[in-house]
């Protein structure tokens, strides 16, 4: 057998392990740590390939960790920097495509382990826009996902001391990126993306405070580099965004935060295009002009 079917059965016997009342435990079981921090230490990238293709999908359990250096240092930068060295068999990341769709569906009280699955996805979503391996059905599912998760966040803190990062809209945003450069996408599936940015750009009622707008105007930018509209096209769609904001009421806090949350992302939208020496994003400028002036 090879060391890549071997690594596909032990993802395998790992996801059948345990009882699906059990939680899966974290540290991973054979791990402690003080063993984890010394491989990060280390470098993710000296663990041997079979070891690494064993404990990714074990990792997945510390996602959602209370301490950020187990749930970030750890076990999302293990997972990234496996996914991003070609370390991880195509049938791991297929499995951990599958471990992370469940667990978007999980209960989720403390916060964190959602955004940091859409996160971990963020990178499977990197790896087949560098080396295909999905169909065009799993990656419109994938597109269709990410759309929905960054469209259902409703807990928008960011960085909070002692507890490090949750930020679920902008690891969305940071998943939506990574299918925003995949050329294997169609129109259709591209203003999906934009869609689902479109919602999370001015949100009810919370001022962003942690980068999102500029996160969200990412995938945007990219889509508009693809050429996925002409001046017309984004304009038409920038004029769907100011409604969302509702009537000028400066003494309504759920109103001025929305008017900030446009700004923000307008602006941001606009200093990129700006810079850009790309026709294509430059054709969002017109829109992007008309919709600032008309912002009250």
């Amino acid at each position: 057998m090879s060391m890549h079917a071997n690594a596909a059965l032990a993802v395998l016997l790992w996801l059948a392990a345990a009882p699906a009342s059990a939680a899966p435990e974290c540290p991973p079981q054979g791990w402690t740590r003080v063993s984890l921090q010394q491989l990060a230490d280390a470098g993710f990238e000296t663990l041997p390939t079979g070891r690494a293709n064993t404990l990714a999908p074990a990792l997945l359990a510390c996602l959602d960790h209370p301490d950020p250096a187990v749930r970030d240092g750890i076990a999302y930068t293990a997972l990234a920097a496996w996914m991003r060295g070609g370390q991880l068999t195509t049938d791991t990341v297929r499995a951990l495509q599958t471990a992370l769709y469940a667990r978007l569906d999980m209960s989720d009280p403390d916060g964190f382990g959602r955004p940091f699955a859409a996160l971990v996805l963020a990178e499977v979503a990197r790896t087949d826009r560098i080396a295909p391996w999905m169909s065009p059905a799993d990656r419109a599912g994938m597109v269709e996902r990410a759309a929905r998760y960054l469209e259902g966040v409703d807990d928008y803190r960011g960085f909070q001391p002692g507890e490090g990062w949750r930020h679920g809209v902008a690891h969305g945003a940071d998943w939506l990126m990574q299918l925003s450069l995949n050329p294997a996408l169609t129109d259709t599936q591209r203003q999906r993306i934009l869609d689902a940015v479109a919602r999370q750009a001015v949100p009810e009622h919370h001022a962003y405070v942690f980068g999102e707008p500029d996160r969200l105007a990412t995938p945007v930018l990219l889509l508009a580099r693809a050429g996925l509209h002409d001046e017309a096209g984004w304009r038409a769609w920038l004029v769907t965004l100011r409604p969302r904001v509702g009537e000028a009421d400066w003494q309504d806090a759920g109103w001025l935060a929305r008017r900030h949350d446009l700004r923000a992302f307008l602006l941001s939208l606009h200093v990129s295009a700006t810079r850009s020496g790309d026709p294509h994003v430059k054709a969002l400028l017109p829109g992007l002009d008309a919709a600032l002036r008309e912002l009250p």
